[in-house]
């Protein structure tokens, strides 16, 4: 008998329900998002506590101290929104300062590269505004797996035993945590932090003295989090600590307890982009992710139905789109609250048109932002010749995803949808084990983001204090027909916008269900600069997952692509989530699955 299943093989199938679901980086916190729908949350609900759970089981890929952009469907208002959660530089942190340390650009490493934390306060307007239930019911997961253990991935001890030496030597507060017994932790070890237990259980505690009103609870929380003890050892140990970075060299933080008390998370309407049927959500020019909606821009002018996905064709199409929105990217984008940025021009039909007479049939191997009289900046480009290496002794940069098997790691992400249609899509990242010690009053440590910024006093992303730094993190939402619909994203750095696209076109031009568009071989190019220390390009580099057929791995390498084959499955941790009347489906990634963790 023949296979009475006609759909195409997928590494698992696309689940679908009616009650709603969950989608994230990792199978316990995916779990604990679900079981909070289950005991009456909403998708807000379930995503803090998602969120929280998170940053104890993927500690090497997100913590405490690091950021979040969230976008939000919200059934009941009718309405799409962002909630900014990247935190800006501290009011110490000038040009100046970092060039009298003898500074070319900021450390991507260290107390110097911290900006104020986003991620609990974010959580907390997301708890109080949308959702529904106390902070024990979101945060209590998190405290007791903590507190109790859970199972190490396999990446996460690959990436303590990479900077093993650094914890040793001069990281002796993370060494206390992540290094039990005096040894790297092997995978699959019942892991604790006991230190992060006893700080959320305290924020819990004092949440709670503040009586039986939910939203009081949260303000208090909110109160000991960015004025009281929390908020009090972040300044005495960037005051006091001289921490060795990647630069090779010690030093202190700016990074202040008032720098936090001043800061409160934002929310605003979404970039958006009308590509056919859909309208595309995005983050504002603060982040990087309106280069999925200039990708989409020049892309519109191909006809890309039929195409083979996987072909040299398509391929190549949606590769050149990605040089020249990358480019304006590093020209113009920066904090609106600070430079103007002409997103409507860029996104506009007239200036696509133009750009998109650029593109040829063969590889551009020239860095070629566009030209919008009176905004953007001179970009120096700082080229890096063979391959760029493996997280480092000093643990330098965002740990993206390696292309050749190396240490790297990446960030999270999760996408949820509940049974009211309420939808949420965020990445989570920063502040991971690797970024900076851990304060051992908290047991956790600082992000490292400020390493985006430019110490370029002409720059739209030039560091200054209260500004933010243009992050990398880009979840995303879509719209299909007028109605709220898909909700995608993943980690890994610069590769977010180019996996986020890829996804994108193939579900809707190829006609892939989410999990075949999640599987399907992917691919990034390395042209631009990256964002993270030391800000280096590899002009022409495409890479390929080694899934990619010969013929069209030869195909692109004849129209001029520096091709690079990466392994099987390397390229992107994806998760997406969709809904249509009753229906709610949901995918995640395979990739690596057993050495990161997958889940949903």
């Amino acid at each position: 008998m023949g296979n009475i299943n006609p759909d195409p093989f997928t590494t698992r199938p696309e689940i679908e329900g009616t009650f709603g679901v969950v989608t994230s980086t990792h199978w316990i916190a995916t779990a604990v998002g679900m079981a909070t729908l289950e005991k009456g949350g909403n998708a807000f609900d379930a995503g803090v506590a998602t969120a929280f759970t998170l940053q104890v089981v993927e500690p090497h890929l997100n913590g405490p101290g690091g950021d979040v952009p969230i976008i939000v469907h919200d059934a009941n208002r009718g309405r799409t929104e962002v909630i900014c959660g990247q935190g800006p530089a501290p009011a110490g942190a000038t040009i100046a300062h970092y060039l009298s340390e003898g500074l070319e650009m900021v450390p991507g490493t260290g107390l110097l590269a911290a900006c104020v934390p986003g991620t609990f306060e974010s959580w907390m307007l997301l708890l109080r505004d949308y959702g529904t239930l106390r902070l024990r019911d979101v945060l209590e997961p998190a405290i007791a797996y903590a507190r109790d253990g859970y199972p190490l991935v396999e990446r996460a001890s690959a990436t303590i035993k990479v900077v093993e030496q650094l914890f040793r030597q001069h990281w002796k507060t993370s060494a206390a945590v992540y290094l039990p017994n005096n040894e790297v932790p092997k995978p699959g070890t019942l892991f604790t932090n006991k230190q992060l237990s006893e700080t959320y259980a305290r924020i819990l505690k004092e949440a709670e003295s503040a009586g039986s009103d939910r939203v009081a609870q949260i303000e208090r929380a909110r109160k000991a989090w960015s004025h009281g003890f929390v908020a009090e050892a972040i300044d005495k140990f960037c005051r006091t600590q001289e921490v060795m970075d990647v630069t090779g060299s010690p030093h202190r933080g700016v990074l202040r307890g008032d720098d936090m008390a001043r800061w409160q998370p934002t929310v605003e309407a979404p970039l958006t982009y009308e590509y056919g049927r859909y309208t595309v959500c995005k983050a504002g020019v603060w982040s990087q992710g309106p280069v999925m909606l200039q990708q989409l821009a020049l892309l519109k002018g191909f006809d890309l139905d039929g195409l083979d996905p996987a072909g040299p064709e398509f391929i190549h199409l949606q590769t050149e789109c990605a040089k020249l929105a990358f480019a304006d990217r590093e020209k113009f984008y920066g904090d609106p609250n600070f430079t103007e940025v002409p997103i409507a021009t860029l996104l506009s039909d007239a200036y696509n048109d133009e750009r998109r007479k650029l593109i040829s049939d063969k590889a551009s191997l020239e860095f070629v932002p566009g030209s919008v009289e009176g905004f953007g900046s001179v970009v120096k480009l700082r080229r890096q010749e063979g391959h760029r290496e493996a997280v480092g002794a000093m643990g330098a940069g965002e740990p993206t995803v390696g292309r050749f098997g190396e240490v790297r790691g990446d960030t999270v992400h999760f996408d949820i949808i509940d049974q009211a249609g309420n939808m949420i899509s965020a990445t989570p990242s920063g502040g991971w084990l690797q970024s900076s010690p851990v304060i051992p009053e908290l047991g956790f440590c600082l992000g490292s983001r400020a390493q985006m910024f430019w110490l370029q006093e002409d720059h739209p992303a030039a560091l200054a204090p209260g500004k933010r730094p243009r992050t990398t993190l880009s979840p995303t939402m879509a719209l299909r027909d007028g109605e709220p619909y898909l909700a995608w994203g993943s980690p890994g750095g610069d590769q977010q916008d180019q996996w986020t696209t890829q996804f994108f076109l193939r579900h809707v031009h190829a006609k892939m269900n989410l999990q075949e568009a999640i599987d399907a071989p992917a691919w990034h190019s390395e042209h631009f600069p990256i964002s993270f220390w030391p800000r280096t390009a590899r002009p022409g580099v495409l890479v390929l997952e080694n899934r990619v057929p010969k013929a069209t791995a030869d195909s692109l390498k004849s129209r001029g692509h520096l091709v690079e084959m990466g392994p099987d499955w390397s390229e992107g941790r994806l998760t997406a989530a969709s809904k249509v009347g009753r229906r709610r489906r949901a995918a995640a990634n395979p990739r690596g699955m057993q050495g990161y963790a997958a889940g949903r």
